[in-house]
């Protein structure tokens, strides 16, 4: 193999984090790659969530492309029902079979949206939202779990996902169970790195690419512990020692980043990029509150059954929608993930919803009036700004998206469920994703010494394929950046274009006739998955 490159993820990385990290000295070799090499912040899509951020990153196309904005995904424009997003839903070519079918091998381990593994020239292992029962049919091709399998030290349970460690985010740890759950992060980024290693010596490829997304889960839940900020918070031994394990993750990342560049070699280019960034949340907007207080939503007597403390399974997101009069509901929001408003059409619900002609003024209306939400204390406005369809998703796969998507002023999610007041404070600052996240780049045909400015995450793909020596789609979104590239490569080999599209057939989603206008969530896999996964989207704040 003449031309190597390796993709190292990051999930939800920030500089916020890594600057004082790096100066502190607890992660040196990053310190030393952010010097000697390319330095970029990266901004995401809209909205800045996990499954559409690293989509985008994968596919080189906005979510209005692809087709992923949540981890639960619309059946079709038409439908209201909801359901977990697969690879099935992603309707553009990824990079790795951009890279396979140009005859190179390709390894991807643990990004979102794997599963079903699409086949490739090389290995996947799908993300951890895959749980670890289905980690063997997850994998590609069909031997590799056995492959693994036999390696020392495997534990499919924590390459996956060990819901016994993972619940204990769902409220919130105590102190003294915080070491219990960065220890098992700390395992199970060296449970990853030892098949990316064993896949690196046994069957290397010309494109190797591996997520970390411990930082994500570290950064909600910990975030006082890492922001030097709040350091005037940490006060006793157990918080001081909370501090101290948070802190070796990041030294073992670190280690690790260290050996995935022994194992490339000095002729192999390395790419580091997070989906989204991450800053402080101290509030929660209880957006469906507001919504029913100005007359754009009603709850039927059902809504009584939900407080603000409830926690919502799949199953209850269902029937949490169902506590909606749809005969006067013109606008709700169905999870708080993606900070989305639905605004409700004819033939979407039993109601009458807002019709074709009154469309642009009810949404223009809407938007002036959240815009005017005001904290009660400081009367700054509470939303900071709002996307229209039309502005953030124009594209074949729109109409799959929000009406509206909002960006609150302290960069939480909203709330979903009913509240006395629309606003209140957190009851101590979490993590929450930011716009901008961070871009690393080392290697023989990379500038050295040298910081990008702000680059698109659309720009990642492009460059993946270009430092592959690979021809890069017409249809891609992003661009090459040059800026990063020594110039004399540059020169000898300027940047190729491809024609094709880069895009497969959209996938056929429809929705089942059978089940009752109410039901909203639609799920296509058995009970004891769904609770898995939707555990672990609670556990980091997607769901309520």
């Amino acid at each position: 193999m003449t031309r190597r490159t390796v993709l190292i993820g990051l999930d939800g990385a920030t500089y916020t984090i890594l600057d004082p990290l790096m100066a502190e000295g607890a992660m040196p070799f990053l310190r030393s790659l952010a010097q000697s090499g390319v330095r970029a912040d990266l901004r995401t899509i809209i909205p800045p969530l996990t499954p559409p951020a690293w989509t985008s990153l994968m596919t080189g196309r906005s979510p209005a492309h692809h087709g992923i904005f949540d981890f639960f995904q619309r059946e079709s424009p038409d439908s209201m029902y909801l359901r977990f997003a697969s690879s099935n839903e992603v309707a553009s070519e990824t990079v790795w079979s951009m890279a396979s079918r140009q005859g190179l091998r390709v390894t991807a381990l643990n990004f979102p949206l794997m599963f079903p593994a699409r086949p490739i020239n090389g290995f996947v292992v799908p993300g951890g939202w895959v749980p670890w029962k289905q980690l063997r049919v997850a994998c590609y091709p069909p031997d590799l779990y056995d492959r693994l399998k036999a390696l020392p030290g495997f534990n499919a349970r924590e390459l996956a996902m060990d819901m016994k460690v993972e619940e204990k985010a769902i409220e919130g740890c105590k102190d003294d169970e915080y070491e219990e759950w960065i220890t098992f992060h700390i395992r199970r980024e060296e449970h990853w790195f030892e098949i990316l290693r064993h896949l690196m010596s046994e069957d290397p490829c010309e494109l190797t690419a591996v997520m970390f997304d411990g930082v994500d889960k570290l950064q909600h839940l910990c975030w006082i512990y890492l922001d030097p900020a709040y350091a005037d918070l940490i006060r006793t031994p157990e918080q001081r020692r909370i501090r101290e394990l948070c802190v070796d993750y990041f030294r073992g990342l670190d280690g690790i980043i260290e050996r995935i560049a022994a194992l490339a070699g000095p002729d192999a280019n390395i790419l580091l990029a997070s989906d989204h960034g991450f800053g402080p949340t101290v509030e929660v907007f209880h957006v469906n509150t507001w919504l029913a207080q100005h007359g754009y939503l009603a709850w039927t007597e059902r809504a009584s059954e939900v407080d603000g403390s409830a926690v919502l399974g799949m199953q209850d997101l269902g029937r949490y929608a169902s506590r909606f009069d749809w005969m006067r509901t013109r606008a709700y929001a169905a999870t708080p993930s993606s900070n989305g408003i639905h605004i409700v059409r004819p033939g979407q619900t039993p109601g009458p919803g807002v019709s074709d002609a009154d469309y642009e003024r009810f949404r223009d209306e809407l938007v002036a009036r959240l815009y005017d939400v005001r904290d009660p204390v400081s009367g700054e406005p509470v939303v900071a700004h709002i996307a229209t369809r039309a502005e953030a998703f124009n594209g074949p796969r729109g109409e799959l998206a929000p009406d509206l998507t909002l960006a609150l002023r302290d960069g939480g999610l909203v709330s979903i469920l009913p509240s006395d007041e629309p606003l209140r404070p957190r009851e101590k600052p979490s993590g929450a994703h930011r716009p901008v996240g961070i871009f690393l780049a080392s290697g023989p045909d990379i500038r050295t010494a040298t910081h990008a400015g702000e680059l698109s995450i659309l720009d990642v793909a492009p460059t993946i394929l270009y430092s592959l020596g690979l021809p890069i789609p017409t249809s891609l979104e992003g661009r090459m950046p040059e800026e990063i590239i020594k110039p004399e490569h540059l020169q000898a080999e300027p940047p190729r274009v491809d024609a094709g599209n880069g895009d497969p057939a959209p996938p056929e989603n429809k929705a089942d006739e059978q089940a009752p206008a109410e039901a909203i969530v639609h799920p296509v896999m058995d009970a004891e998955t769904e609770a898995v996964i939707m555990n672990r989207l609670r556990a980091l704040g997607y769901v309520e």
